[in-house]
């Protein structure tokens, strides 16, 4: 299942989407109105999200699809996001590219422990639709498309699509700068909704695809797949949670593979289209912060 905020425009409300229709679950239990509402319950209860919603489903409303449109919210309202860096091989080829210090680089992907890093607060992240930021101070900015994991007490209980904006120009400068280069005013997105755990059989075995466009001409347009993820899921979350106090609800992105070339930057009013398969798509506009 697919969970998605509504009331970007208006009243909030948490809506599910079957392989039957888009339903209201807040209006079925008023006790649901949020994504972390519903791992709660499923919690307390020890099941699942999926199975807390089935009981639901029979008094909810059904939702037109098409009057949703522009009234999607956040997803989920994350203590923090995480990010892990390196874990695809044209990622490590992109960074040394940037960087006049490219054996360390080189270092992370083989290396046994990952690199995971701090990567945006509540006050920083963005849902579909609404503009994710490039620095002023930078020249050189790219999108980064990614799989998110939607933790629950550091446990795995969905997946989303994340951007990990970066500002490759501040990092390439010196990797000390990572933090200048990654957490920023609208340095993160996600979206468009959170699918469950339980309903994807392989999260690393997914399409992911993201098309860039300027003034109605398309700059970029590749797709890959989380196959080629050199770390595991399981990997990757006990780096982040392990010797850490994490949120109640929290978010780690995987890394990217989908990686513009060293002639291209973002500007203002750009598009960026991202999508992972079985989970959705987000736009974002481009600003400049």
């Amino acid at each position: 299942m697919r969970y998605y905020q509504l009331g970007g425009s208006g009243e909030s409300r948490l809506a599910v989407r079957t392989g039957d229709g888009l339903y209201d679950l807040t209006a079925a239990s008023p006790d649901v109105g949020s994504y972390l509402d519903l791992v709660r319950t499923a919690s307390i209860t020890d099941t699942d999200t999926d199975a807390i919603v089935d009981g639901l489903l029979a008094r909810a409303p059904s939702i037109d699809a098409d009057a949703v449109e522009g009234d999607l919210d956040t997803p989920l309202r994350p203590g923090e996001v995480w990010a892990a860096g390196v874990t695809y091989r044209i990622s490590e080829e992109a960074r040394r590219e940037e960087s006049d210090m490219e054996e360390m680089y080189i270092d992370v992907y083989e290396a046994d422990r990952p690199e995971v890093f701090f990567k945006a607060t509540p006050n920083r992240i963005v849902g579909p639709d609404e503009a994710v930021g490039i620095r002023r101070d930078s020249t050189w900015d790219v999108p980064e498309p990614e799989l998110g994991i939607v933790l629950y007490r550091g446990d795995i209980v969905g997946f989303t699509v994340g951007n990990d904006m970066s500002s490759r120009a501040i990092e390439g400068e010196n990797p000390l700068y990572l933090p200048q280069a990654k957490v920023y005013d609208r340095c993160c997105s996600l979206g468009p909704c959170v699918r469950s755990a339980e309903s994807i059989d392989d999260p690393q075995d997914l399409d992911m695809w993201m098309t860039i466009e300027r003034d109605g001409e398309v700059m970029f347009d590749e797709s890959t797949t989380t196959g080629e993820m050199v770390r595991s899921l399981d990997e990757l979350v006990d780096c982040y949670v392990d010797h850490n106090a994490i949120p109640e609800l929290s978010v780690l992105l995987t890394g990217t593979s989908l990686v513009p070339d060293e002639t291209f930057t973002l500007r203002e009013g750009d598009r960026i289209d991202i999508g992972i398969e079985g989970i959705g798509s987000m736009t974002n506009p481009v600003t400049t912060v």
